[in-house]
């Protein structure tokens, strides 16, 4: 009950940030130019719309969990809010995971947004929606999950400013942790090469929900993918929403 509660302020919260309708409004921006781009560009005019348009959701829909997840906390903090809230019987595990589902919440409703102005759109183009495009926008909304989750730890103990630099390094890092794979294989063993692999290991994979290529071509998103990547992002958004109450446990706010 206490969590729905955060839930529900936490969303009516982040949907009255201006900042969250900027970006919303620059996303439509970039699906409506993928049409102009496709115009200009010689080759499959649908292939680029569905390119531009996903990665259009997939990047606004990041800045959007990492602009706004890296203030929740600070924000309590800053306003001295968080005082009225911990001398209640509140538990500091139900704050955290009330502000990570209310925006959640609300990634999930901007998201739903900007999907309906691409479908809208491709569906201007083709006159039907295939089903491989939902598909794409779920495992894209798995990555936004897991980076909401990122931001809110980094927001337990930074600054927005930067919390939101750490958020953004993840973020990059997430999607080029895979030249690690390459670089250990050109590695002799030793010493080295285990570190390299602990790295690997330990750092994210975002593109382990990156299956925009497949859909874009017409391809099929491979079987085990339905399983492997909820269960990464279920697994690596737990172990960081533990760590982000760990934290806030721990935390001094006299």
């Amino acid at each position: 009950m206490t969590i729905r509660v955060i839930a529900l302020n936490t969303f009516r919260e982040a949907v009255r940030d201006r900042i969250l309708y900027l970006l919303l409004f620059f996303a439509a921006l970039s699906i409506g130019l993928s049409r102009v781009l496709a115009l200009l560009t010689v080759g499959d005019r649908i292939k680029i719309i569905k390119d531009v348009g996903l990665a259009s959701i997939s990047f606004f829909g990041a800045l959007m969990a990492i602009l706004i997840g890296t203030g929740l906390v600070f924000k309590e903090i800053e306003k001295r809010t968080i005082f009225t809230l911990i001398s209640k019987p509140i538990r500091r595990a139900e704050f955290i995971l009330g502000k990570f589902l209310g925006l959640v919440l609300t990634l999930l409703v901007m998201t739903g947004l900007m999907a309906l102005i691409f479908l809208a759109l491709l569906f201007l183009h083709t006159s039907r929606i295939e089903w491989t495009i939902p598909a794409a926008l779920l495992f894209i909304m798995l990555e936004l999950i897991l980076l909401t989750a990122v931001a809110i730890l980094f927001s337990c103990f930074s600054t927005p400013i930067l919390s939101t630099l750490f958020s953004l390094s993840f973020y990059l890092i997430g999607h080029f942790s895979w030249s690690l794979e390459t670089l250990i294989r050109k590695m002799h063993p030793g010493p080295g090469r285990t570190v390299v692999r602990v790295l690997y290991t330990a750092l994210p994979d975002l593109e382990a929900f990156n299956y925009k290529t497949e859909v874009v071509h017409g391809l099929p998103v491979p079987a085990a993918a339905w399983l492997t990547a909820p269960a990464y992002a279920v697994c690596y958004t737990a172990f960081v929403l533990a760590l982000a109450i760990l934290v806030f446990r721990r935390r001094d706010f006299i």
